[in-house]
């Protein structure tokens, strides 16, 4: 995680967060309360909008444009959660928080990456290599494996709902995937057999 955030109050105006987001070349910012716990969100998508001041002509801040509550992760946290909450939730970024919910960093879907160090590329191959062909005993050719940044999205068709199961659990578990996106439809409700 980087321990130096930028970080806005819920009175902070959207110009001068718009400017930090420039600045820092960072797309989002956490928002805290008076003991710097987390409350909120406020990524540049919220602050892309022209409506620069409310209806009633006051100044647009924090408070009216983050989102809320905000998701954060604890510093002890491993970081398969952090990754996995970033793909389910389409994050970019996410407060580290400590056990009173105040922040003590950020963690990007880059910093993630990077401890995983595996290129979709490779993650694929060992889903179709372990999963399909050593698991299910099928061709590499019978379930479209499809990763992007460690999201693995499975879709065919398999013998039964056993082996949908077995493939979503085995590739969950494999390192560098931050998601599964199960596409798979089965023939049977059976538990799954191994070929003999």
């Amino acid at each position: 995680m980087t321990g130096d955030v930028v970080s806005a109050r819920s009175g902070t105006p959207a110009d001068v967060m718009a400017r930090w987001l420039a600045e820092y070349d960072i797309n989002g910012l956490p928002v805290l309360d008076a003991e710097d716990r987390v409350i909120g969100l406020v990524s540049a998508s919220d602050l892309r909008s022209d409506r620069r001041t409310t209806a009633t002509g006051g100044v647009l801040t924090a408070g009216a444009v983050m989102s809320a509550p905000a998701r954060t992760v604890r510093a002890d946290d491993s970081v398969v959660r952090a990754a996995r909450l970033m793909s389910t939730g389409g994050i970019e970024r996410l407060p580290v928080v400590d056990e009173e919910a105040r922040l003590v960093g950020m963690v990007t879907r880059r910093d993630v990456l990077r401890i995983f160090a595996r290129t979709d590329a490779d993650i694929r191959d060992e889903v179709v290599d372990e999963i399909v062909v050593r698991a299910l005993w099928m061709s590499p050719q019978s379930v479209d494996v499809v990763v992007s940044d460690g999201m693995v999205m499975l879709s065919g068709e398999l013998e039964s709902s056993g082996a949908v199961a077995i493939a979503v659990r085995m590739a969950q578990q494999l390192d560098g995937v931050t998601a599964v996106v199960n596409r798979l439809t089965h023939r049977h409700e059976a538990p799954y057999r191994q070929p003999t």
